[in-house]
């Protein structure tokens, strides 16, 4: 059963596309390298279990509609910042420096309404003042 994870997670990670979304912050625009997580079983695994992110980069979860969408650190290994993005691009929700989550009974994180989230190493929109409101472009 061991041998099956660890190959579903190979085959998983493997199958990411990858984008540049850019951030607009009203002094400059930053490109951010994204996995697309666009199907519910790239969604369900996210960033679980990886243990480094690059710098700029992250991972852009896909969805087919605006609601709110809730997100947990339960496996994951590093600590992140979370935008939820509107389908016009506008960022109506951060979250930032999430830590892992230890315990078998994580929490769960709620947005306001998003069609996207993107998830970057924790620090990332302080130290590029990302706010609500911030444009994101490139999401599709």
């Amino acid at each position: 059963m061991k041998y099956y994870w660890i190959l579903l997670l190979i085959f998983l990670t493997s199958c990411h596309s990858s984008n540049t979304v850019i951030i607009h912050t009203a002094t400059e625009e930053i490109p951010v390298i994204v996995d697309i997580a666009d199907s519910v079983e790239e969604q369900t695994i996210g960033l679980m279990f990886r243990t480094e992110l690059a710098q700029n980069s992250g991972m852009l979860f896909v969805f087919e509609d605006m609601q709110q969408r809730g997100f947990w650190m339960k496996n994951t290994k590093i600590p992140l910042d979370i935008m939820f993005i509107d389908s016009d691009g506008i960022i109506v929700d951060v979250k930032e420096n999430f830590q892992p989550c230890t315990t078998e009974d994580c929490d769960v994180y709620f947005s306001a309404p998003a069609q996207y989230v993107l998830e970057v190493n924790a620090g990332f929109t302080a130290e590029n003042s990302i706010y609500k409101g911030t444009v994101v472009e490139n999401l599709s």
